[in-house]
């Protein structure tokens, strides 16, 4: 499961810098991606306890849950 939600994170995180490339056409989609990357390797982080990274997700979660709410709110 660990494996699984590390590479199901690495590729949201590839899209959004492909989304990022492509520039503003793919907004918000960008934010979406980067908003599933960082979900999954908050879980992973928590799940190996890894306390470093789970703090700079759940700091990333809450400027992704800000700019999701710019985006849709």
């Amino acid at each position: 499961m660990n494996e699984r939600l590390q590479w199901a994170g690495a590729v949201f995180i590839i899209a959004m810098h492909v989304g990022n490339a492509i520039g503003p056409a793919a907004y918000p989609y960008t934010l979406i991606a980067a908003f599933l990357g960082t979900v999954c390797f908050m879980l992973w982080s928590y799940r190996v306890a890894n306390k470093p990274q789970l703090l700079v997700n759940v700091v990333a979660m809450t400027i992704l849950v800000v700019g999701l709410y710019k985006a849709f709110g």
